[in-house]
């Protein structure tokens, strides 16, 4: 069998709204790479650099399958920009103005929204406590978790959110007021989340504008992330403060997100970019 240390893999560099990602082809069986190499094809400094790696594999199904790994090594099961920019490579070797395939646990749709813009079909959310997953029972639209002092907390009762990976939702009346390169590593490791946290925080501006800021689980700051916007959005329906349509304004750009009421999927919206092509060695 072919492997890592016998090939070398081509590889895609692409972003959606500066959450950049490497995008290879290769058999499911044979690319099956260790955290550390992960960790130094990520590498800004001395690798490609990037906040995912993705593979696209034919598994045998009718649809491909997609496969996600952080910059820290670690496989999660889901990202939203990652499947704007896989949809649009599928979209693209085949001509096509749609586009499917597969992860682990859901089938994702792309189509075509423009020049370079993509939605995507991220499916319903998951909202019981056990999905999230939370270490204990809990009312997900708000939780018992708290920043700050203790009695003058200056966040609290987030709600949480599966899009096929964990998020937590913390609502904020200035979000650039915010530490969130301190707070997201403190929530993201919290025993209440035995698998990990995305934290997002989130201030509702009007019912259809959302400024939203996410500490990646195994990344850290992102410029966007996809999941978080769809988490962000379902969040801050689920507790009255937004519509089920809202534009989300990350640190990296916008991406249109509507939960819809008829089948509970969440459709996402933005634009994706080609960097640049080379080979993971």
């Amino acid at each position: 069998m072919t492997t890592l240390a016998t090939r070398s893999i081509p590889f895609v560099k692409m972003n959606g709204l500066g959450n950049d990602f490497a995008v290879v082809q290769a058999p499911v069986y044979a690319f099956a790479p260790s955290a550390e190499q992960v960790r130094a094809w990520a590498s800004r400094e001395t690798g490609v650099g990037f906040d995912q790696l993705i593979a696209l594999s034919d598994d045998g199904s009718d649809a491909p399958l997609v496969r996600f790994w952080n910059s820290d090594g670690e496989a999660v099961g889901a990202c939203g920009n990652g499947s704007r920019c896989v949809g649009w490579l599928l979209m693209e070797a085949a001509n096509s103005n749609r586009a499917r395939f597969h992860t682990e646990e859901r089938v994702i749709t792309a189509e075509r929204a423009g020049e370079r813009r993509v939605t995507v079909d991220m499916g319903a959310p998951r909202l019981r406590w056990d999905e999230i997953p939370l270490a204990e029972e809990m009312d997900t639209r708000g939780i018992e978790l708290e920043v700050g002092p203790l009695g003058a907390p200056i966040l609290h009762t987030p709600g949480c959110v599966s899009m096929g990976n964990p998020h937590v939702v913390f609502f904020t009346s200035d979000v650039s007021a915010l530490a969130v390169d301190k707070i997201g590593p403190m929530i993201e490791h919290h025993p209440l989340f035995p698998e990990g946290v995305n934290v997002g925080f989130c201030e509702v501006r009007a019912p259809d504008l959302i400024r939203l800021r996410v500490w990646e689980r195994g990344a850290g700051l992102t410029k966007a992330c996809g999941t978080g916007a769809c988490a962000a959005l379902v969040a801050a329906s689920r507790r009255g403060l937004s519509s089920r349509a809202a534009t989300l304004v990350l640190d990296g750009g916008e991406l249109e997100i509507a939960w819809n009421e008829t089948d509970d999927h969440v459709l996402m919206t933005g634009a994706v970019e080609v960097e640049f092509t080379g080979v993971l060695s």
